[in-house]
């Protein structure tokens, strides 16, 4: 059907203009009673933080997301978009999206005044209607709220006129969603102006006032540290806001593994690239690890980025390596592990710790990983005998630059190696059929097991020339 262009057509058609509360709560309703997930980009968070935001839309109220970095806040606080419908009417060349019903802006009333129902309306879709703003402390009341407008008063209009206004980004998501990232960093006063566009409706530029009845949906995030801190927040601000929901980082390593796996870039460009379960699970846990170290700053979080980019940066290690080696077949191995600590280092928080050295904190957090995945897949009396041939002066060499075919001819012929390799390929859940047989994979799945064994102190290793031999 050919939808309404002017407020007449839109009166026949009998559409009703819904508040954007009124609007999220109806289209909630609607995922509920089907059965869907309103949010299902958001992994582990569907018994925890969900409920509280369902709960938070269908009361009406406006929503403080409060976590530390890389928990989803702003990937939260954007999904609401979903919620709204897929367009509405306003007013022709508004720059507030008025309703054509209820225009608030001097220049709708004017134009309705002139023309009554033959006005002409506009369709705005739901991305439209969604504005966002990283507070910093040198945000003005003109970015968030409204300026006067120099050039519109040399036109000839007087100060004390509404139209002189040059709107700021809150008027322009009238009838939306506006999400403000950490709030704390907001001047108090800019606080003051976004709490009375929240509760009295009315917005101050330079002396005089405006009322504007703006329909908005606020959602706002910080870091609970500062909003917690005294100071940071005015308290008639924080009383605005209906529900304050707490986020959090994955519980389990299958969401942060889910997490990553959503989120890593994947480049199409012909290279099969193949990532073992454990792998994955290991750089989870080196995250999951950090987050409990007593060595990192916990103030500040340890974001799910960890995960995200350092499993880029093992696989990218990995395909650097069959590249130059002209393997068809590309699977990160534990000599890949030191890619991780670029992309660890310069997001987590180092506590003062004298002349303990971050490298040596990532090491250990590397180590402990490895060991944790190695420990949850074995037990060392599986590897008694490989043990005993170890003991009598088997040595096996590794090396990040090494051919994968290298590992296969000495590798699987220690005993209960292949059965281990067997065990580690049988459980994992996205292991296609053939994969079992690919040297990267095999020899992945060896320098895993032979660097389990030495960090249950079972091998020693040494390192030489760009090599690590593993000997008892």
């Amino acid at each position: 059907m050919t939808k309404p262009g002017t407020i007449r057509e839109l009166r026949t058609s009998d559409y009703r203009v819904l508040s954007v509360k009124e609007e999220l709560r109806k289209n909630l309703i609607g995922i509920l009673r089907r059965g869907e997930n309103p949010f299902p980009g958001l992994v582990g968070y569907e018994g925890t933080v969900v409920p509280q935001v369902e709960n938070a839309i269908l009361s009406g109220q406006d929503i403080v997301l409060l976590g530390e970095r890389g928990q989803a806040k702003t990937r939260l606080a954007r999904s609401l978009v979903s919620l709204l419908d897929e367009e509405v009417p306003a007013i022709a060349g508004c720059e507030i999206n008025d309703d054509p019903y209820q225009p608030i802006c001097r220049q709708c009333r004017t134009e309705m005044e002139e023309e009554g129902d033959e006005a002409r309306i506009v369709w705005i879709g739901r991305d439209q209607r969604y504005g966002e703003k990283l507070a910093t402390p040198d945000i003005t009341i003109a970015d968030l709220i409204g300026e006067v407008d120099p050039i519109k008063v040399a036109e000839g209009r007087y100060l004390s006129d509404e139209l002189t206004i040059h709107y700021g980004l809150i008027p322009r998501t009238n009838r939306g969603i506006f999400a403000i990232n950490e709030l704390p960093d907001l001047a108090e006063r800019i606080q003051v102006g976004l709490l009375n566009v929240m509760e009295e409706r009315d917005v101050q530029i330079r002396g005089y006032k405006v009322r504007l009845p703006l329909d908005l949906y606020v959602v706002a995030t910080a870091n609970p540290e500062d909003y917690t801190n005294r100071g940071r927040i005015i308290t008639p601000l924080k009383d605005r806001f209906g529900s304050q929901v707490r986020t959090h980082y994955p519980k389990t390593l299958a969401h942060e593994i889910a997490i990553m796996e959503e989120e890593r870039t994947i480049f199409a460009d012909g290279l099969e690239v193949i990532v073992p379960e454990y792998m994955k699970e290991i750089v989870a846990e080196i995250t999951h690890l950090a987050r409990k170290s007593g060595d990192i700053s916990q103030h500040s979080g340890v974001s799910v980025r960890v995960s995200i980019t350092g499993l880029e940066n093992l696989i990218s290690n990995s395909v650097k390596r069959a590249i130059r080696l002209g393997e068809a077949q590309a699977a990160p191995r534990i000599s890949d592990l030191p890619a991780v600590v670029a992309s660890l280092t310069g997001k987590i928080e180092v506590e003062a710790l004298g002349d303990t050295r971050e490298e040596r904190i990532v090491d250990k957090l590397i180590q402990g990983a490895v060991l944790n995945v190695f420990n949850r897949r074995f037990r060392i009396e599986e590897f008694r005998e490989l043990i005993v041939r170890f003991e009598g002066g088997f040595v096996m060499e590794v090396a990040e630059t090494m051919p994968s075919e290298q590992y296969v001819s000495p590798g699987m012929t220690l005993p209960g190696m292949s059965a281990a390799v067997d065990q580690l390929h049988l459980s994992d859940p996205a292991a296609m059929p053939g994969v079992k047989e690919s040297p990267a994979v095999t020899a992945s799945a060896v320098e895993f097991i032979l660097e389990g064994l030495h960090l249950s102190h079972k091998l020693n290793k040494e390192r030489s020339a760009g090599k690590l031999r593993y000997r008892r």
